[in-house]
């Protein structure tokens, strides 16, 4: 279990003892790993592997032990069995900790979600065979492991998310966020591009907040040549704000007062709201992405639990 200090920042610690929750979705059962080649994700090579794919008529230069007796008998003429190659597929896991992430109304903050999905979505891929890799970046940095079939890769990941978080500044304000090559959601986008084989499977955990004109494009590239699938990190507040009552919430320059009872206040939040939703919304469709969503008030893997495929595969 996560410590239940753990609600602004999570530690490497806490991200390992992340493989109970990851277990308790139930991955199927391992395969014997006969070779480098091995894992859970089928390619179209047809050869000696794991699955069954066809039995056809027997060719010059087939294996004659991959000869199917009772075919064979049954049609009086020699069938070959074939069977699909299984190999591994590298999944990349894009792990936005911007400073936006360091905020939550609700349960654990963002930047805390995010690490937790993404040490449970590495957990899963590295028991099913898959090479685990991510992009880690937060508005300062940003951080390129490339995807290794290692317990090794999973854990620099893990420390790379549990570095990056964000920490409570004593005067109350929010680290800025330097921009000067475009938005950093934006720069792992192209980056993944340079890193990504094709064929990878690749999550992209964000708010989701910063998105630009070229994301859309960015996310659509991806996506041609690769399974995409985007994990949106929300807070309530984010969607709908109280009916009364003054709040404070931490910015850059320090805490910043809002009148939630204030109509013209609620007017031009939800215009804003709804605008961005309405423009998130077209990118993922214009990308060719599915979407989900994560709450900063809900469990990480009771979420996985719904979004992943049976016995928690990623499938």
């Amino acid at each position: 279990m996560v410590s239940s200090q753990a609600t602004t920042h999570i530690s490497l610690p806490d991200l390992i003892r992340l493989q109970a929750d990851a277990r308790a979705l139930k991955l199927p059962s391992a395969r014997p790993v006969r070779s480098r080649q091995a894992g859970l994700q089928r390619s179209p090579q047809r050869g000696r592997g794991m699955a069954f794919a066809e039995v056809r008529q027997y060719q010059p230069g087939d294996d004659i032990r991959s000869i199917d007796w009772r075919v064979t008998a049954r049609r009086q003429s020699p069938h070959t069995k074939l069977y699909e190659e299984e190999r591994e597929r590298p999944v990349l896991l894009l792990c936005d900790l911007g400073p936006s992430l360091f905020f939550a109304s609700t349960g654990a903050y963002k930047q805390v979600r995010c690490a937790q999905v993404a040490a449970i979505l590495s957990w899963l891929a590295l028991w099913a065979g898959d090479q685990v890799g991510g992009i880690v970046f937060n508005g300062e940095k940003l951080e390129v492991l490339r995807p290794a079939r290692r317990k090794k890769s999973v854990l620099r990941l893990l420390d790379s998310l549990a570095e990056q978080q964000h920490k409570p500044d004593p005067n109350g304000g929010l680290p800025t966020s330097g921009m000067a090559n475009g938005p950093w959601l934006d720069q792992a986008l192209a980056e993944a591009r340079r890193v990504a084989h094709t064929g990878s499977r690749i999550f992209v955990l964000s708010d989701f907040l910063q998105i630009s004109d070229e994301t859309s494009s960015l996310l659509g590239a991806l996506a041609r040549h690769n399974v995409v699938n985007a994990i949106r990190i929300v807070d309530p507040l984010e969607r709908h704000l109280p009916d009364n009552g003054r709040f404070a919430v931490a910015g850059p320059d320090g805490p910043i007062w809002f009148d939630a009872g204030n109509p013209r206040f609620q007017k031009a939040w939800r215009e804003r709201i709804t605008a961005h939703e309405t423009r998130l919304a077209s990118c993922f469709r214009t990308a060719g992405v599915v979407a989900a969503t994560v709450s900063t008030g809900e469990d990480p893997a009771s979420v996985l639990k719904s979004l992943l495929g049976p016995r928690g595969r990623i499938g």
